[in-house]
């Protein structure tokens, strides 16, 4: 099957690999119909990430037909249309039981390389490094999917895979990400980054409750999205200061919640401390780029609540944690627990209350994808999200 794999860094390739196979009674095999290119699939790209090796099949926004079932799978049959959850969750370990899916004990094969860098492993997570497990990814012709009698979703009939795709990621962590910013009616919330995540971030801040909705970025197409599909107002980084912007917005108070939807990969223009971050990682000597926390922490007002989806790496260095802690902040974060919102984001979609293909730019096939992987990095072409038919 053809499939995009990664080579090194800022090398993805339109391979000829391996079909998968069943490897578990609870598997399946999909025909992927649709999938996506998603912001985090760029740290693999440009190689933050560690544990990749060259030939993983990537990819963790998928969908399509199932093909085959494992011997012991009830839940799906041949035929049947389904969304996959990016991360892998068994349904039976003390975590699932507590739905802290992205957090399942037994789903990530290689949990040992993930124990050494974390204290503790996370789940498994499709085509994202050897450390969360080695799984080859979705942006490929078929895609075998681990404990499918407990992840997946079932398209409704009548539905397309525009409708429904980005509920495999993008669409629960936005919400996720809302929800843990533990917004009360009438809140100001600011969103840094205004990319697939934080559109979905923003969209989802209104349905919460949110009063006021301010999205930063300095890319155009995305701060036009964020006002015209989002609403909300809109600061960009390369004009303004932020933190001067957010206290004279809110009367000095700041926002009352937080968002950082950009995480390890921040580009914050000429600011000391990004130009430090960047010399850093460009010298092995760091790993990530965290400005937007250190903003964000600045500017949240006094007792409200920081939420990061944005996904970091490794050590973050210069974080003013005394900041947080005399503030008296609450920092809520972690990979989406998808499956908890899986069913209640798809009746949103039935509902009519959001149409989650807004947030569509490109559409391409997956011979297409190595240079829409650059595209995307590279904010080339008003791209904001890219959707592959395999």
């Amino acid at each position: 099957m053809k499939a995009l794999c990664w080579h090194g860094k800022g090398d993805i390739r339109c391979d000829t690999v391996d079909d998968p196979t069943i490897e578990d009674d609870r598997d399946i095999i999909i025909k992927v119909t649709s999938c996506a290119i998603c912001g985090s699939d760029l740290h693999l790209m440009n190689g933050y990430m560690p544990t990749m090796e060259s030939g993983d099949v990537l990819g963790h926004e998928s969908m399509g037909e199932v093909v085959e079932v494992g011997k012991g799978h009830s839940k799906f049959k041949v035929g049947d249309r389904v969304v996959v959850p990016f991360n892998l969750a068994c349904g039976e370990c003390y975590f699932c039981r507590k739905k802290l899916f992205s957090l399942c004990d037994r789903s990530n094969r290689n949990a040992k390389k993930a124990i050494e860098v974390m204290g503790h492993s996370p789940s498994g997570l499709l085509g994202y490094s050897h450390m969360l497990g080695g799984y080859a990814g979705g942006q490929a012709e078929f895609l075998r999917v681990p404990y499918a009698d407990f992840g997946p979703i079932k398209v409704p009939d009548g539905m397309d895979d525009d409708q429904v795709l980005f509920l495999s990621d993008i669409f629960p962590t936005g919400w996720m990400a809302a929800e843990n910013a533990e917004i009360e009616d009438g809140d100001t919330v600011a969103i840094w980054g205004c990319g697939p995540v934080g559109q979905f971030a923003i969209q989802s801040a209104w349905m919460m409750g949110a009063g006021r909705v301010i999205a930063i970025d300095k890319v155009p197409e995305r701060l036009e999205m964020a006002r015209t599909h989002g609403r909300a107002e809109t600061l960009d980084f390369s004009d303004v200061k932020i933190y001067d912007a957010l206290m004279e917005m809110t009367g000095g108070r700041g926002p009352d919640r937080c968002i950082d939807c950009v995480g390890t990969e921040s580009d914050a223009g000429a600011s000391a401390d990004a130009m430090l971050d960047k010399a850093k990682a460009a010298l092995h000597i760091g790993t990530d780029r965290p400005h937007v926390l250190r903003e964000a922490i600045f500017s949240c007002r006094k007792g409200g609540t920081i939420s990061v989806p944005g996904v970091y790496i490794g050590m973050l260095d210069h974080i003013p944690f005394g900041a947080a802690m005399n503030k008296g902040l609450t920092l809520k974060m972690g990979q989406t627990h998808t499956h908890r919102y899986l069913e209640p984001l798809l009746q949103k979609v039935v509902d009519g209350d959001i149409d989650p293909s807004f947030v569509i730019t490109h559409r391409a096939s997956l011979e297409d994808g190595p240079d829409l992987y650059k595209s995307f990095r590279d904010k080339e072409d008003g791209c904001i999200k890219v959707v592959m038919k395999p």
